[in-house]
């Protein structure tokens, strides 16, 4: 069971709709140790004004439709029920959700883009649902800017056969804070292609997560994150095995640099007892490249059945490798160059996924002013 106290199964069992049946954090809980609340602003504990505004505006393939709905619509939460207090919170907050539908058997040429903008001093709260229909297939962008506090809810859900890729941007401004939980339902034989980059803000607080309607699901999760000083990135995934001969594989790096730079990533893995033939694979690699910066690495994997593919899990957090830099320079090329070059393979072997290009160029020009600092 490693850190925590209680198998992961029982430790992600509840959930519920009611903020009421979530105690307000105090830190010592497992889910929360990691978190430095005082910078959440109120979202953990009710006490955020919500008097921000987070505008959402969808550039849509023509396939695709995309409704503004109210509370009372059937498609939202019908497949992600929260799963602790600030999940709970941004369910009973938000006003209006949006839902995006990719019609079946649909091949969509186009990415969907979603832009997120952050404006306003207090709090804002979202929910998106994303309906990929069976046999369809569909790309979607999820691009978070501007300033905000927000908590928000996203809802992937993927039927027979279809194919949904999703690549989320969290480019926020320097002073944002961002709670959210990303939920994955995938249904027979589908599959689901996740890339978050994680690169601004004051504190980002991600939940991707994983669950099987059917047997055949195929989840790859991806992402890169870059940490600044005083910078509290945090990515936390669950992928939840329950259907038999599905697979996931998981693989998130990041680079740390200053003062108080802190990631975190927990990777939580369970295979239940009905799962039989899971395939999966976790992995979480770190560079710490300055002194004061911390990252911690917590992979959990809970095997319920004895009869499985292949699971496994890897951590490793360090500084770069003293060999490659020596082989750069023995060639030729400067200590600051070869430093660049050595995280920029470490990352741009990852980034390299993003289909999107403009995304995909746009991430690395990213990496790369935070190298240039």
């Amino acid at each position: 069971m490693g850190l925590n106290e209680k198998p992961l199964s029982t430790l992600h069992e509840k959930s519920s709709y009611n903020l009421d049946d979530f105690e307000v954090p105090t830190g010592r809980e497992e889910q929360w140790r990691f978190t430095p609340l005082s910078r959440l602003k109120g979202l953990h504990n009710g006490t955020a004004a919500a008097s921000g505004h987070v505008i959402v505006d969808v550039d849509a393939a023509p396939e695709v439709t995309v409704e503004t709905v109210g509370r009372d619509d059937a498609r939202v939460g019908k497949a992600y029920v929260p799963a602790d207090r600030v999940s709970a919170q941004a369910y009973n907050s938000f006003e209006k959700a949006t839902v995006i539908t990719v019609p079946r058997e649909a091949v969509v040429a186009k990415e969907t883009v979603i832009t997120l903008t952050g404006s306003g001093d207090g709090a804002a709260y979202g929910h998106i649902v994303i309906k990929v229909e069976p046999m369809a297939e569909a790309v979607v962008v999820l691009d978070h800017k501007g300033s905000a506090v927000y908590a928000d809810n996203v809802e992937f859900v993927v039927g027979d056969g279809a194919t949904l890729k999703v690549v989320s941007l969290q480019d926020w401004a320097a002073d944002a804070v961002h709670v959210s939980h990303h939920h994955a339902q995938l249904a027979k034989d589908a599959t689901f292609r996740s890339f978050v980059v994680t690169l601004g803000g004051d504190l980002v607080r991600l939940s991707p997560s994983v669950s099987y309607t059917g047997p055949g699901g195929d989840a790859d999760l991806s992402g890169v994150y870059f940490v600044d000083a005083k910078q509290h990135l945090e990515h936390r995934l669950l992928v939840d095995h329950s259907e038999p001969n599905c697979k996931s594989n998981v693989d998130y790096r990041g680079a740390l640099q200053g003062e108080e730079a802190h990631a975190v990533w927990i990777g939580d893995v369970i295979i239940r007892v009905a799962a039989e033939g899971t395939d999966t694979y976790e992995l979480n690699r770190n560079l710490i490249l300055t002194d004061g910066a911390r990252a911690d690495s917590v992979p959990n994997l809970e095997i319920l059945t004895g009869e499985v593919a292949g699971a496994g899990h890897a951590s490793t957090s360090g500084r770069l490798d003293d060999e490659h830099l020596f082989y750069l320079q023995a060639r030729g090329i400067p200590f600051d160059e070869a430093r660049r070059l050595v995280i920029r393979g470490f990352l741009g072997q990852l980034i390299e996924k993003i289909e999107v290009e403009a995304i995909r160029e746009r991430v690395m020009t990213a990496v790369e002013a935070e190298l240039a600092r």
